[in-house]
């Protein structure tokens, strides 16, 4: 099942994707106006049967799509977790999963206008593989860990690269407003039993610049979800976003930056495809 968070003629809410269109779970299910809310109460299951059958309450080009979760109470991003992306940048293997958060300020959903601030020229692309917490949990084994997620999205951690580097703290080039992107939509965990065997694929302006499939991940999803438990209770609609496999624009010779009028796309298999326009602050 797909679910997705969305705003139509100014009004939040969220629903089950049904073709080209969706079931709007936000009029259906009151007692849930998010998609978060619907994860805190165990909701998925209820809004499955009610979708099942029905066709669809909108059309999806009617839609602003929002974030996955546009009010997450963490985005927890984890840098430096793909092999291939550690080698093009010349770092040693972290001794622990390297963690930095976002911002929900910092994010757009699909369709949605990433900013290159006027700051900077240094704006690079990141497709990531997000993971979304369904359970509430501390201390979960990596055995239990699976049982933790309500499902996968595309990420784009978007990155401003030279405030990225300022210090050894990733925060400011990362959470410049509206230069990460989440969505499509999330796929629910039943219809992904493995995330490791997924394929990820980055494209800008069509020609593709990153392609990893994620048994590359140094630290797989069930390690992340385990890790980061022991240090945070992790809650419904959480979001850990595992990181990016190599071709990055900063390890290009000369490296390649985001610029006014570019689309970036970040494609992932068995979820679908998270596309941004790009455009100067």
């Amino acid at each position: 099942m797909k679910v997705m968070s969305f705003a139509l003629a100014g009004r939040p809410s969220w629903g089950v994707v049904a073709g080209n269109g969706v079931i709007d779970m936000g009029k259906l299910m009151p007692q849930y106006p998010t998609l978060r809310a619907a994860l805190a109460g165990n909701g998925l299951a209820e809004a499955g049967k009610l979708a099942a059958g029905r066709g669809p309450d909108h059309a999806l080009a009617t839609l602003t799509y929002l974030p996955t979760i546009p009010d997450p109470d963490k985005i927890i991003c984890i840098g430096l977790n793909y092999e291939a992306h550690r080698l093009e940048t010349g770092r040693d293997a972290p001794p622990h999963p390297m963690i930095f958060a976002r911002f929900t300020s910092s994010q757009v959903g699909h369709d949605g206008v990433m900013l290159r601030p006027k700051v900077s020229d240094k704006f690079d692309w990141e497709g990531e593989l997000a993971v979304v917490i369904g359970t509430a949990g501390r201390y979960i084994e990596k055995a239990e860990a699976l049982a933790h997620v309500a499902g996968y999205a595309c990420y784009n951690d978007g990155s401003i690269r030279d405030f990225q580097r300022h210090t050894t703290q990733f925060h400011p080039g990362k959470n410049f407003p509206a230069t990460g992107a989440f969505g499509p939509w999330m796929v629910t965990a039943d219809e992904i039993p493995d995330p490791s065997k997924l394929t990820l694929t980055t494209r800008l302006n069509g020609v593709e610049v990153q392609h990893s499939g994620t048994d590359d991940l140094i630290y797989d999803v069930p390690t992340l979800i385990s890790y980061c438990s022991q240090w945070t209770r992790l809650e419904p609609g959480d979001v850990i976003v595992t990181g990016t496999p190599s071709g990055v624009g900063m390890a290009r010779k000369p490296p390649l930056w985001m610029k006014h009028g570019d689309t970036i796309e970040v494609e992932i298999s068995q979820i679908g495809i998270l596309k941004n326009p790009v455009r100067d602050e």
